[in-house]
């Protein structure tokens, strides 16, 4: 008989009453508009099995993914239709995938808009590049004929600064408004989660909220309205006692000034927990602080147990991981703190 599997050493827990919280302040926020949800990145790596049903029956109803193999996954808990896929057809048998699983290509191109018509087209979404200079139709585009045959439920557009106080925000408003009055469309969307800060103005008729709805907080508009979504754990694997002069992890960038018990974590920066935490990071235990010593690896950190002596091998310890404080300490962007998360955490 076929042995049960051993259990992760890491564990990520999402709140889901915190996302829905924070996806219900967004939405509050949003106005008059509704708030959809950015799913894209494996809703930005805490699970799309764990944010998107949750936020469906929250009264969520647009979800946007970037690649097209999350397109199925999405679709696989809520309508079809209410997934777009921002990425848009590259090829025609994307098209051609779109239109049998009923989801909505967001085009960004006149290409792409040849490749939905001639696969026999249906409704769809459009970006229009208002001055981030990505993805999206030139507004010069807008009139073309192509375009006109087009059946577009969302118009975008995409802010690049909505996190700053920018000349550009209110430059891309303008254009976005322009888009508007040229073609026909059903909805209109600009706002992110920092773009929903700037007012009605920005929210049209939908916004679309990401990295807030994780709880992360990527402008001070947001500050103390979002909760924490996603809370990390490791197991101890090895403690150990150190001597005065003992140093630890590569480099020995840590030495013992006493001795001390230190415990050794099944945790590193193949996981998304990156070198910038060593000798800088720590992780708690019953409310007690365990700092991390010596230089984070691969597949393991070391903490000091000298707040939790009862701390032993095969208990489990909590990794400090709030974003926006996470992103202050580090340097590194909230977005890449939780979109870095790597695959060996159970849930």
């Amino acid at each position: 008989m076929q042995p049960k599997e051993p259990s992760p050493a890491l564990r990520l827990t999402v709140d889901s009453r915190a996302l829905v919280a924070n996806w219900n302040t967004l939405n509050r926020l949003s106005g008059a508009a509704e708030a959809g949800a950015a799913v894209k990145a494996n809703a930005y790596g805490l699970g799309i099995g764990k944010t998107v049903p949750a936020l469906w029956e929250a009264g969520c109803r647009d979800f946007f993914v970037a690649h097209w193999s999350e397109a199925g996954p999405v679709a696989a808990h809520v309508p079809a239709a209410s997934v777009s896929v921002l990425h848009g057809p590259l090829t025609e048998q994307d098209a051609i995938y779109a239109r049998h699983l009923g989801v909505k290509p967001v085009i960004n191109s006149l290409a792409q808009a040849r490749r939905w018509i001639d696969a026999g087209g249906g409704q769809c979404d459009v970006m229009v590049d208002t001055g981030i200079n990505r993805i999206g139709l030139p507004l010069t585009d807008l009139g073309d004929s192509l375009i006109l045959q087009l059946s577009i439920d969302i118009l975008h557009s995409h802010l690049a600064s909505a996190d700053e106080v920018s000349h550009l925000n209110a430059l891309q408003l303008e254009r976005w408004n322009d888009a508007r009055g040229q073609v026909a469309h059903r909805r209109a969307s600009l706002a992110n989660s920092a773009g929903i800060t700037l007012g009605s103005a920005y929210h049209g008729d939908l916004t679309r909220p990401g990295i807030a709805i994780y709880g992360g907080t990527p402008c001070a508009a947001l500050d103390g309205k979002i909760a924490q979504v996603a809370r990390l754990e490791a197991a101890i694997i090895q403690v150990r006692e150190l001597k005065s002069g003992d140093s630890v992890g590569y480099n020995a960038t840590y030495v013992a000034s006493r001795q001390m018990r230190v415990g050794v974590v099944s945790l590193g920066y193949a996981d998304g927990y990156f070198r910038v935490w060593s000798n800088a990071g720590t992780m708690i235990h019953q409310g007690q602080a365990l700092p991390v010593i010596g230089r984070v690896s691969m597949d393991m950190t070391v903490i000091d147990l000298s707040n939790a002596p009862t701390l032993a091998e095969g208990d489990w310890v909590e990794v400090v991981y709030d974003l926006p404080d996470a992103a202050a300490k580090t340097g590194l962007s909230q977005y890449e703190l939780l979109t870095g998360l790597g695959r060996r955490f159970a849930s």
